[in-house]
This record gives C-alpha cells, sequence and structure tokens, in this order.
C-alpha cells in the first residue's frame, strides 16, 4: 500500500495497536509510520521505556505534562505583558533583573525575571483569611479551579503515535475524548462558584453567579460545534481526529492535509469553538465574573497570597491547555504544516530526498510544532484582551443563545446532511447538498433575527425627570433612548 492510498483511502489502511504506538501494516507486512515511510528509531531508548512496568512509564507521561505545563505559566505571562505593551505603545516589564556592571554599564533581561519576581512576592506575601467565610470551601475553591487545566492535558497528543513518541503521548487515549474534554471543562466552573460562595461576600457571590450562567450559555454552543467534527471524524478519540485531518483535502487534493479549517463546516465550528473557548476561561472581552470597575475582582476578591496565585495559575494553564485542544481538534495537530510530504516525495521522485527530510523533521519536531500552536493560541488570547472592551452582561448572553448556539445546531445539520448525501451520490452531491442546505440555514437564520429586531420593547424609549429640590416648577425632562 502506497503512501497516497494511506491517505486517500476511506480505511487509511489496517489499524493494528502494538503497546501504545498506532502503527500501520500495509499488505507486504511492513510497519509503516503514519504519514511517511519506515524511519529507524533510537531502538535503546524505546526498548528502555518498553521493558518499564506500566505505572512506571504513566508516571512518565504525567510528569511530561504536569511539569512543562508548570514551568511555562511563568512564560505565558511575561509573554502577555511584553505583547501588551508592544500592542498599547509602552515599553513593558524591563527593569527586573538588569545587571550593573562596575562600570556603569547596565545589561538588560528584557525584564524577564519579572514572572519570578511576581512569584516570590506573591510566596513571601502576608496571607489573610477573613473570619466569615466558610474555610474549608475556601481553601478547596483554588485546586478545583487549577484541576481542569491538567486533566484536559492529558488526552492531548502532542507528538504522532508512533515510535518514541507514541510511547509518551498521550497520556490517556481514552475512546471518549471529545466528551471528557467537555466533561471536565465543565468542572473548573466549581472552583469559582465555591470560592464566591465560601468568601461571604455579595461581590464575590456576584461573580461567581456571573460565571455560572456564562459557562452555561456557551457550553451548549460549544459542545454542538465539537459535535459536527465529530460526526465527519466517526470517532470522539483525539488520536483519530488528528489522523483524519491528515487525509487528501476535501478528498481531492492528496498531498495536502484536510484541516478541519480548511473545510466550510470546519470554519464555522472553530469560530463558534474559539469564542466559546474564551468565554469558558473568563478572559476579555468575556472577563465579567472579575470586572474590576463592578465587583471589584470578582470571585477572588477576598484570596490573598499564595491562593490568590493558584487562580492565576490556573487561568493560564487553561489558557495554554484550550490552545492545545483548539490545535488538536482543527488545525491538524502536532503537524506543522498541512503538507504530506510522503505523497510529494512519492510524486515528485527527483525531490524526494528533500520531501523525505521535511517528512522526517515533521516527526522529529512534533512536539514544538505542537507547542508553536499553543503559544499562538495564547498570543490570540492577549491580542483580543489589546483590542476588545467588556462586553455589558446582556450582550455577552445575547451573544451566547441568540447567534452561537443557532449557528451551531444550523452548521450541525449541514454536517448531517453532507454526510447523508455524500453516501448516497458520492462527494459532488454532498457537497451540492449541504451548500444548498448552509444556504437555507443562513437564509432562516437571518429572518429570525430580522423578525426580533422588529419588535420594540416597552422599555426602549424612557423619561427621566431630574428636579433641584426646590420646587416642581423648576425641573428638566432627559429623554433616554436605549440603543439596540
Amino acid at each position: 500500500m502506497t503512501p497516497r492510498e494511506l491517505y486517500t483511502s476511506p480505511r487509511g489502511g489496517e489499524k493494528s495497536w502494538v503497546g501504545n504506538a498506532f502503527l500501520f501494516r500495509n499488505v507486504e507486512g511492513q510497519v509503516r509510520r503514519r504519514g511517511g515511510s519506515q524511519r529507524v528509531q533510537s531502538r535503546g531508548r524505546m526498548e528502555f521505556l518498553q521493558s518499564l512496568h506500566p505505572a512506571v512509564l504513566a508516571l512518565i507521561r504525567v510528569l511530561l505534562l504536569v511539569l512543562p505545563l508548570l514551568m511555562l505559566v511563568p512564560g505565558l505571562i511575561w509573554w502577555e505583558r511584553r505583547l501588551l505593551s508592544w500592542m498599547q505603545d509602552r515599553i513593558g516589564p524591563n527593569r527586573t533583573g538588569t545587571i550593573t556592571l562596575k562600570s556603569g554599564k547596565r545589561i538588560g533581561t528584557f525584564g524577564l525575571l519579572q514572572p519570578i519576581a511576581d512569584g516570590v512576592k506573591l510566596f513571601f506575601k502576608e496571607d489573610i483569611t477573613p473570619k466569615s467565610v466558610d474555610r474549608v470551601i475556601y481553601f478547596i475553591a483554588p485546586g478545583l479551579a487549577l484541576f481542569p487545566a491538567f486533566a484536559l492535558g492529558g488526552t492531548l497528543p502532542w507528538g504522532p503515535p508512533t515510535g518514541l513518541w507514541g510511547l509518551l503521548t498521550p497520556v490517556a487515549n481514552i475512546d471518549i475524548g471529545i466528551l471528557y474534554v467537555l466533561a471536565i471543562s465543565s468542572l473548573g466552573v466549581y472552583g469559582v462558584v465555591l470560592a464566591g460562595y465560601a468568601s461571604n461576600n455579595k461581590y464575590s457571590l456576584i461573580g461567581g453567579l456571573r460565571s455560572s450562567a456564562q459557562l452555561i450559555s456557551y457550553e451548549l454552543a460549544m459542545g454542538v460545534s465539537l459535535a459536527c467534527v465529530v460526526m465527519a471524524t466517526g470517532s470522539l478519540r483525539m488520536t483519530d481526529m488528528v489522523f483524519e485531518q491528515q487525509k487528501a483535502l476535501w478528498g481531492v487534493v492528496p498531498w495536502i492535509q484536510n484541516w478541519f479549517i480548511f473545510t466550510p463546516f470546519g470554519f464555522v465550528s472553530f469560530v463558534i469553538f474559539l469564542i466559546c473557548m474564551i468565554a469558558e476561561t473568563n478572559r476579555a472581552p468575556f472577563d465579567l465574573p472579575e470586572a474590576e470597575n463592578e465587583i471589584i475582582a470578582g470571585y477572588h476578591t477576598e484570596y490573598s497570597s499564595m491562593k490568590f496565585a493558584v487562580f492565576f495559575m490556573g487561568e493560564y494553564a487553561s489558557m495554554f491547555v484550550f490552545g492545545g485542544i483548539i490545535s488538536t481538534v482543527f488545525l491538524g495537530g502536532y503537524n506543522l504544516m498541512p503538507i504530506n510530504w510522503a505523497i510529494l516525495a512519492q510524486d515528485l521522485p527527483a525531490a524526494a530526498g528533500l520531501f523525505n527530510f521535511l517528512d522526517q523533521a515533521n516527526y522529529t519536531l512534533a512536539p514544538l510544532g505542537f507547542l508553536l500552536k499553543c503559544v499562538m493560541g495564547i498570543s490570540f488570547y492577549i491580542w483580543l484582551r489589546a483590542t476588545l472592551p467588556r462586553l455589558r452582561y446582556d450582550q455577552l448572553m445575547a451573544l451566547g443563545w441568540k447567534v452561537l448556539l443557532p449557528c451551531a445546531v444550523a452548521n450541525f445539520i449541514v454536517v448531517a446532511i453532507w454526510i447523508m448525501a455524500t453516501s448516497l451520490y458520492g462527494v459532488l452531491g454532498g457537497l451540492i447538498a449541504g451548500g444548498i442546505a448552509f444556504l437555507i440555514c443562513g437564509v432562516l437564520y437571518l429572518n429570525v433575527m430580522a423578525a426580533t429586531r422588529g419588535q420594540r420593547s416597552s422599555l426602549e424609549k424612557r423619561t427621566l425627570v431630574l428636579t433641584d429640590g426646590i420646587g416642581t416648577d423648576q425641573r428638566n425632562q432627559v429623554e433616554l433612548v436605549e440603543t439596540r
């Protein structure tokens, strides 16, 4: 079976599990790595890892996830402060860690030590616990806010499922990958709600309630958007979704990978998931649970020292992990570029050496490519924070219920019609049926929105009477018109 047949055939070759390595066997019985020809790996390291007890190997996988995630958080904080300063025409952190020589010359470190200085400050800061808090829940809440980030990262494949990387990633390749992501991501709100409840503070309680309402509003649209990808893939596994994106683009162009963001339904799902992802992590412009101009600091108003630092760490770890989720589901996972180098090497024998080298580099540098996509997701978070103002609460609810959820449901219907029509009438018939369904859903949505705008509210126009307190004759009338 040639590399082209691996990418274009519906089944993609006979699948077999060898340990944790997902391998493909062609008709001659040779073992081939997905996306390229057989490569000679470092057998010594692989044999050593395979000889370990499964519990020890599982512990190594967990450490390879948790330790880098904890070490990356200070760097992400520095990157946000630095990137915001560039966008807002400021200098940003540049003083901490400056080395002054005897000659008076100063050597700057670009503020790289600023997150370390912040961490030391928080560690030695006085830990204040109000008397009237519910102490058990008060201390448990920060841990509940940090837990989902690490639990979600356990299902993300940051490398190919063959060779050395196949023994190290993911931590758990479970059959219900996407359902697990939705279930664990919804647990993050428990830390926020319990922190607001246990603080015995009205502002904190309002922040917790806002977060719970925000989660319910946006998780529905997020789930439906992911259901479109699940239906197109035919599997809930994260590794299967990455493999599905390595096939031929639209089933026509074999040397370009079919990343879901390149498909019409995948692009719509990508935009919906991207917006819901920002709302899930309570980041600007959806940071109403901690709106400082309304409710002081929201749910963590009564937290200080390291308890506040745990909330801070959980936020940035969740941002990084959600960047990994969107990379896995829509952006080809660990593949750095959407190109099938092995097929190019087969079609262009004159440059086969170069393409085989790039194919091997794509395998070797897969974790680096995955990390780069996660950093791009973090940069998008920061870009939004520097660009958009905070939404009003009614705007937040309207966007979730009136825009994102209907669009996600319409996209789900389009994907179902496209899959059914493709199975009955082929690729061309499926594309035509999907396009017609997309247009019908778009027209229906525009008509519903137009009918909604046509309804006038009784509070749309109000009159406010102001008096000076001396007499009723001297008064001013101010007309307030609510904008929609």
